[in-house]
């Protein structure tokens, strides 16, 4: 998959997953999270963040797109993992951002079949709502898990 990014340069799929993880990792700094990305070929959440105090944490799952489309999920609903997703979108000109919980993404997932092969994905009209548009504030330390020990 090529994409559209800054100056019109055709760059890959992981070159976009790579750009809305960053975007993301600001903007929690902004927000007062420290972040720390996670190995991009590893599985499992993309970014882990924690409050100043390291008494509180999230595991973030991020998907990056360059432009409105629909958010590929797998062939499973099964493995949705991190506790909060973070859809990026229009990377190419203007980020927008959407805050899920993996319940939402759950309840809105789309399936498909084709040749007997089973995907599911999320629409733009179910990801891109007030509700989750820009909604950062649903990242508060209240809703953080603490640690365990």
């Amino acid at each position: 998959m090529t994409s559209e990014i800054g100056g019109g340069t055709n760059t890959s799929a992981q070159i976009v997953g790579n750009s809305g993880m960053f975007y993301v990792c600001y903007r929690l700094s902004l927000l007062g999270w420290n972040v720390m990305p996670t190995s991009r070929n590893a599985r499992g959440i993309d970014i882990l963040a924690y409050s100043p105090d390291a008494a509180h944490f999230l595991g973030l799952q991020v998907k990056a797109l360059s432009k409105k489309s629909p958010v590929p999920l797998g062939a499973t609903l099964d493995r949705l993992m991190g506790q909060w997703w973070i859809i990026v979108n229009n990377l190419a000109s203007e980020p927008t951002t959407f805050i899920m919980c993996p319940e939402e993404v759950r309840e809105r997932a789309h399936r498909g079949e084709k040749e007997g092969r089973i995907t599911y994905w999320l629409q733009p009209r179910d990801y891109d709502r007030e509700q989750f548009r820009e909604a950062w504030g649903r990242l508060s330390v209240a809703k953080a898990t603490p640690p365990r020990m």
